[in-house]
């Protein structure tokens, strides 16, 4: 979502509940429906308590799985650098190999995944170009130890990548079940109904809709921040890009050209196999 669209959300919002309470006002008793203000004040600061503690310890979980993409996007792009080099201790032509398989995950990962991601649609997908390089790593049979070491190296650095790999994907989902969500829009909704009774007649319009416009505002903008917390993979301001893989091609490009190593890469700009 959008600022945009979050403005006109909350515009919107704060709009139909500001013509609920100057409605219910017009036949409100002066000093609102409570006979005692500070009594109904101290149940409302129970229901505001109540939401924010809530609503602040669910924003903090999907604030950690938000940070948990980015870091696994992260780390799987440098480790992604890390094994170009590795695959250079390789003999023959599996090295190259290799090098061009990597890169085609790279590619993948930019171009396809981090579209299906976006879409909701990756799901237990894995990537293609994994599996092919998983292929060419069996047929590697190590004989000096400079190749003993690469594979060994290789292995670890597998590992890393596919660790990265689960934690980027792991925000694609979500976090917050929807029990959760039902329950912040019924207390959301509670609260509303409980700020209508602080309608008041002899108060001016205008301090009627400061006092429910803020509310509202308040907790609409809070809801989408956690909405967007929760579906960090968009293109919109503050949305997870693929900016760490781009950075780590645009390395193993300038490294391959600066070293003068050539490789056959056997998929198209986007990934798919050629």
């Amino acid at each position: 979502m959008n600022v945009v669209w979050g403005f006109l959300i909350t515009v919107g919002v704060s709009a139909v509940t500001i013509t609920a309470m100057l409605l219910v006002r017009r036949r409100a008793p002066e000093g609102s429906y409570f006979s005692d203000g500070d009594r109904a004040s101290g149940v409302f600061g129970v229901l505001a308590t109540g939401f924010s503690v809530l609503l602040g310890f669910i924003i903090f979980l999907a604030f950690t799985s938000y940070d948990q993409s980015r870091a696994g996007a992260e780390d799987e792009a440098l480790v992604l650098t890390q094994q170009v080099e590795t695959a250079q201790f390789f003999a023959g032509a599996v090295g190259a190999e290799l090098t061009g398989e990597l890169i085609c995950y790279g590619r993948s990962v930019v171009y396809e995944e981090w579209e299906r991601m976006e879409d909701g649609t990756l799901g237990d997908a894995i990537n293609p170009w994994g599996v092919e390089l998983f292929r060419t790593l069996q047929s590697i049979e190590p004989e000096t130890a400079s190749e003993e070491s690469a594979y060994d190296k290789w292995l670890e650095q597998t590992s890393s990548r596919e660790a990265g790999r689960l934690d980027r994907v792991h925000g694609a989902v979500g976090v917050i079940p929807s029990p959760l969500w039902i329950v912040l829009f019924f207390i959301s909704a509670v609260i509303f109904v409980y700020m209508l009774f602080f309608a008041d007649r002899g108060e001016r319009a205008v301090t009627q809709a400061v006092l429910m416009g803020s509310v509202t505002a308040v907790i609409t903008m809070m809801l989408l921040l956690l909405n967007f917390l929760d579906n960090p993979f968009h293109t919109d301001v503050g949305g997870l890009r693929p900016v760490a893989m781009e950075r780590s091609l645009r390395i193993i490009d300038e490294a391959m050209v600066a070293a003068d190593i050539e490789v056959r890469i056997p998929c198209d700009e986007e990934g798919n196999a050629n």
